[in-house]
């Protein structure tokens, strides 16, 4: 009797260990997370904000230019962005963290202009989508509006529609306000607008407050708490971001 017991014992412990064994690993399994635009203000503290972030294991970083920072959390695929879809094989994760865009003074043609700040983010949830990667979060900007007649918020504008229309499973669009930069930054103009905008926030009540100019590492901050959250696909103003950075 003694014998038979034993026997079922074992064979129980057969079943079940495994089951423990794989239920662990899923658990304490890090998750894996793509950054566009790692060398960016926001984008570079997004990705030293996540090294920081025992959740994720693996950072994957695909830009033009190297971020130079040596850590193990860390795969670099340099190359041309607007060939995004030659890396498509790579191009798996949990999230997907877009931060790219330049500027007027950047890229003056408008051309280019409009091929960084819609047609990469666009690319890249199209990629997401196909590669079934649930969580696409991208950064616009304040006023993105399709239908406006100013070049630069249109261009964000249709970038939001685009990007929702893809229908990814929990989408998140971030409308920073002016953005407060790393001291070392070297757009003078955009600095003077930045400090000005920040010696006067206290000005900026009630449903002004989304005018505020806000720092990068908040907005980066912010992405990273909605990223791990339950939220249903959202968009984001600056005050919203402000409060979730805080």
């Amino acid at each position: 009797m003694g014998t038979i017991n034993n026997i079922v014992i074992i064979s129980m412990l057969i079943v079940i260990f495994p089951i423990a064994i794989n239920t662990t690993i899923v658990e304490y399994m890090g998750k894996t997370a793509i950054i566009i635009g790692a060398t960016g203000a926001t984008g570079n503290h997004l990705l030293r904000l996540l090294l920081l972030d025992k959740r994720y294991d693996s950072i994957k970083l695909f830009s033009r230019s190297s971020c130079k920072i040596n850590h193990p959390k860390i795969k670099e695929y340099l190359g041309n962005l607007f060939e995004l879809e030659k890396q498509i094989e790579e191009f798996t994760a949990d999230e997907v963290f877009c931060c790219i865009g330049t500027t007027k003074k950047q890229t003056p043609d408008e051309s280019i202009y409009r091929k960084i700040d819609f047609g990469i983010p666009v690319t890249a949830a199209k990629i997401a989508k196909q590669n079934k990667i649930p969580k696409f979060l991208v950064m616009s900007s304040m006023g993105a509006n399709s239908k406006s007649n100013a070049f630069y918020t249109r261009t964000k504008g249709e970038m939001e529609e685009s990007i929702s229309n893809f229908k990814i499973a929990s989408t998140y669009i971030f409308r920073p306000s002016l953005l407060i930069r790393n001291s070392k930054e070297t757009r003078i103009l955009e600095s003077i607008g930045a400090s000005f905008m920040k010696a006067t926030n206290f000005l900026f009540l009630g449903s002004l407050k989304k005018y505020r100019a806000i720092k990068t590492i908040t907005v980066a901050s912010a992405m990273i708490e909605v990223a791990n959250s339950k939220l249903e696909s959202s968009l984001f103003l600056s005050d919203e971001i402000q409060k979730l950075g805080a």
